[in-house]
């Protein structure tokens, strides 16, 4: 019986033992971590969105997707620099895990607020004139991501080749915006090549788009709308004086082109996003913003929009037409 007994007590211990250490849960999996992901807007438009879509696609297409392993914060500041500001500290306050930031102001914004939290960046054209990297191969900062920076070479030849007596190219953008004046002074600098003359048209925001457009009728021969986020955001009021004045109008990327401009030579923002999109994907596997080289897309089409050149009085060469990857 005695043995009985100890049997049953080193039955009963090594149970207890057994059951402590499993707790019943050696089976099951940890709960994997959801990223916290912070979205960071300008404005809205086209081009913009085109970019956030693309980064959000690519993710989930890698096994991010919203709602189960990954919390979207989109926020947009509809072109307010107050609310870029606010949003920017809203971010950086409630801890978000990774930050992509859209167009440069957004970035500024972001990257004025936080050196810890891993910022993506994308429709940024120049982020060392921006201060938001040190040089685009070692950023040395906590930002990396993709610039949108324009062929503007190619895209004044583009007005060159559909409008053959074009001297004078009107230029519309925010002063305020370091990724248009960037633009401008590419077009002043290689202008002269070209054997044209810019004309600038600076405004300072969207209610005076309309008013810079009208400044250039008379003046100049076409009007050129570089990546400018403030003036696309109200590309409707540019088209409407150049169709009124049969005034050549061409842009920085295609998705103007779908509004109204007569075409560009340029990136396809979608394509753009998900470029970031992979770079964030190895943000999340630990590699460091600091190291990454800022990215560009290299493979540029060609846009048009026919009806946008009837509207303005441009016969488009057929050779040109023939290049064209999309004819709207």
């Amino acid at each position: 019986m005695r043995r009985l007994w100890l049997l049953l007590v080193a039955w009963g211990v090594m149970f207890a033992l057994v059951a402590g250490c499993g707790g019943g849960g050696e089976t099951q999996a940890p709960e994997e971590k959801k990223v916290n992901l912070g979205i960071i807007q300008i404005v809205e438009h086209a081009a913009l969105d085109a970019a956030r879509q693309g980064f959000l696609d690519l993710l989930a297409e890698k096994g991010y997707k919203e709602g189960e392993n990954l919390i979207v914060d989109y926020k947009n500041a509809q072109n307010d620099q107050s609310v870029l500001q606010t949003i920017a500290d809203e971010f950086v306050r409630e801890k978000k895990d990774l930050i992509l930031a859209i167009a440069t102001p957004s970035a500024v914004a972001m990257a004025n607020k936080t050196q810890d939290i891993p910022i993506l960046i994308t429709a940024v054209t120049d982020p060392v004139a921006a201060k938001l990297v040190k040089s685009m191969d070692k950023p040395g900062t906590n930002v990396t991501g993709t610039t949108d920076m324009n062929p503007v070479k190619e895209q004044l030849q583009l007005i060159k080749d559909c409008v053959p007596t074009v001297k004078k190219v009107g230029v519309i953008y925010n002063s305020s915006e370091v990724n248009s004046q960037v633009q401008v002074d590419l077009c002043k600098q290689v202008a002269p090549e070209l054997g044209l003359e810019i004309v600038e048209a600076p405004i300072t925001s969207m209610n005076e788009v309309m008013q810079g457009a009208q400044s250039l009728v008379g003046k100049v021969d076409a009007v050129y709308v570089p990546t400018d986020n403030t003036v696309v955001a109200a590309i409707a009021s540019v088209v409407q004086v150049c169709e009124k004045n049969k005034l050549p109008l061409f842009a920085g990327e295609a998705n103007t082109v779908e509004k109204g401009a007569i075409g560009t030579y340029g990136i396809d923002y979608y394509k753009l996003g998900r470029q970031t999109g992979e770079m964030a994907l190895r943000v999340l596997q630990g590699e460091k913003p600091q190291d990454m080289p800022i990215e560009s897309q290299k493979d540029l089409t060609l846009t048009l929009n026919a009806g946008a050149a009837e509207r303005m009085g441009v016969t488009l060469p057929e050779e040109i037409k023939a290049r064209a990857s999309k004819i709207f």
